[in-house]
């Protein structure tokens, strides 16, 4: 491995996302131990001058923490994959299929995932139309989420057909297409999975709010108006469960490094999967720091080994010369007719 101090990582963070400045909070807080460890940190934007600035800062590898569209969802991956550059997180496929909820819900549910019942809805078909789907499959309290926005952008609730008319109407005015899910009443828990040296899957943590509120964006990154209660309040069972949940998300979807599953868990009963997040936040509220805390890696040696690793990867990147060997082509015949 290059040695650290001649090492260049590139933070990207920002972007056109709606999370874009919950990401440069991210960029600040992971920069000090790496700079700690390595010879040179940059902090980039996702923008069109991105891959120049990777070539003329001569990148060894990227810790990506731009969040949402963009960032998470395979299109900076994919870019990252042509240029050769290692990175932090899952691949092209897995991000793409992690940040579509529906994607997601999909193929967890060929896997068995205990999951909410939805229903898609267009803003092609009538509201009136998608309405009474709505209310005929899931009753009349549902949650209403844009298909590929994290950190609970977007989302709405909506109780009978008054409210789901509004709120449909609304979600339409930013997105063409909405899931709708059933609501689930329970505790607000998450697990997340942590790939390094071996495979960790970390404490069960509960989400706690004042007044109970919904854990939206506001809630998530204003400090105290949160809680992280670990463990969380939930019986030893469900706990376990969470956590085999979470692991299986995780294979299912094929993250890499790291990733964390969200849950709603009734007072007796199975845990509902709810989502999968493959790039979680390193914020100072974020949950999936606290979550490998308390499993014993602390922020430098989490931030750290995460980079060490991409890195490591990086050497054994695929390379079409040592791949199953390709029969020479007599191609002179077809050029000469």
């Amino acid at each position: 491995m290059k040695d650290k101090k001649n090492t260049t990582i590139a933070i990207v963070c920002g972007g056109p996302s709606p999370e874009a400045r919950v990401s440069r909070l991210s960029a600040g807080r992971i920069t000090p131990p790496l700079e700690k460890h390595y010879g040179n940190v940059v902090t980039l934007e996702l923008d069109a001058a991105l891959p120049a600035n990777l070539l003329t800062h001569q990148v060894d590898v990227v810790f990506p923490v731009a969040h949402g569209p963009m960032g998470e969802d395979g299109c900076l991956q994919g870019m990252l994959e042509v240029m050769g550059i290692p990175y932090i997180g899952s691949g092209v496929l897995a991000s793409a299929c992690a940040l579509d909820k529906v994607a997601t819900k999909r193929i967890l549910h060929h896997g068995g995932v205990p999951l909410a019942k939805d229903c898609l809805v267009s803003s092609a078909e009538p509201i009136k139309t998608s309405v009474e789907k709505c209310l005929d499959t899931l009753g009349e309290r549902v949650v209403i989420k844009p298909f590929a926005q994290g950190s609970g952008i977007g989302v709405q609730f909506a109780e009978g057909k008054k409210e789901l008319i509004e709120r449909l109407t609304e979600g339409f005015e930013k997105d063409h297409l909405l899931l709708i899910e059933e609501f689930i009443q329970g505790r607000e828990v998450t697990a997340g999975i942590l790939d390094l040296e071996r495979t960790h899957v970390l404490p069960v943590i509960e989400i706690i709010t004042p007044n109970n509120a919904w854990y939206d964006y506001t809630h998530r990154y204003t400090p105290g108006l949160s809680e992280h209660i670990i463990p969380a309040g939930i019986s030893d069972q469900q706990k376990q469960r969470v956590q085999e949940i979470a692991l299986q998300a995780h294979q299912l979807i094929r993250c890499r490094d790291i990733s964390r599953s969200d849950f709603i868990v009734p007072e007796n009963g199975e845990p509902i999967f709810s989502e999968i997040n493959n790039l979680p936040g390193m914020t100072p509220t974020s949950l999936f720091p606290d979550g490998a805390k308390h499993a014993g890696i602390e922020f430098e040696k989490l931030i750290c080994g995460l980079v060490d690793q991409a890195l490591e990867r990086g050497k054994n990147s695929f390379s079409g010369d040592n791949y199953w060997p390709i029969p020479e082509l007599n191609l002179s015949a077809h050029l000469d007719s």
